[in-house]
């Protein structure tokens, strides 16, 4: 999910230290395409939120099924039912990332036949593609995932281009991003100062943060903690690292594109 992998002891405290999207899925039936890959020749692939699910589309894979439901809006407290975890054995691929608390019911669940994929949740454009393509030599479907990070490449230029034309006074901004954020300030071509969580944020580190006198605070919107620096003046900008249970990456990141210039043209 990020540069910083969480260690946390027990499921009960990464639930209470981890919080996901909103929408983290569709229901348990959400799925792209039929759910029997198999009688197509395409490969069945079961992934635990959307965003496991958005790489795997990215990929090629038609046949997606997501575990946690978009119900639950807290990803870590839900708790994999029998009609789950039988979706997992019956599936060609699962796609899962290590610091979701239910991993090991879910590799138990996998059996012989599953084969299991460890994903990197990293919205950073360099590592998306490489999952893609890791993802794609698993299903056999590098055709469909070269053509995907092709139309990437020309609306991550797109966004990119038109955040830098709308840089306050035509400089780079100065920002200070959440851990799992970092991603949208290289897409902003911003300047990031520092940085802060996925542990509550402490009043020194708040002092510390308030001295590099950021313009903007790019917070994860699965993970947020309020307003990070209140009396700086800096303007917090939510952003969002999940896409929605139509399995879509693109507009994550138009849609951060969207709040950043929004948060820039107010300066």
């Amino acid at each position: 999910m990020a540069r910083n992998r969480l260690r946390i002891p027990s499921l009960v405290a990464l639930s209470a230290a981890l919080a996901l999207v909103t929408g983290c899925g569709g229901d348990s039936d959400t799925s792209a395409g039929s759910a029997s890959g198999k009688d197509k020749g395409k490969p069945s692939v079961v992934v635990t939120t959307t965003w496991e699910g958005a790489f795997a589309k990215a990929a090629g894979a038609e046949n997606i099924k997501v575990i946690v439901p978009k119900s639950v809006h807290h990803a870590p407290d839900y708790d994999p039912k029998p009609s789950d975890l039988a979706a997992v054995a019956e599936a060609d691929f699962v796609l899962y990332a290590p610091f979701e608390p239910y991993a090991e019911k879910i590799k138990e669940a996998a059996g012989s036949k599953a084969e299991l994929v460890e994903v990197n949740l990293d919205n950073d454009a360099d590592k998306v593609k490489a999952e893609v393509d890791k993802l794609a030599k698993l299903f056999g479907t590098g055709k469909a995932a070269a053509t995907w990070k092709a139309a990437f490449d020309t609306e991550y230029a797109k966004l990119a281009k038109d955040l830098k034309a709308a840089w306050p006074g035509g400089k780079s901004p100065n920002v200070v991003s959440q851990v799992f954020t970092g991603w949208s300030a290289e897409l902003a071509g911003a300047t990031t100062v520092g940085t802060y969580g996925p542990e509550a944020v402490t009043p020194a580190q708040l002092a510390e943060l308030a001295k590099k006198e950021p313009a903007f605070v790019l917070d994860n919107a699965h993970m947020s903690t309020g307003t990070v620096l209140p009396d700086s003046g800096a303007k917090q900008v939510k952003i969002v690292n999940y896409p929605g249970d139509d399995f879509d990456l693109l507009p994550v990141y138009s849609n951060a594109a969207a709040e950043l210039k929004k948060a820039m043209g107010a300066s």
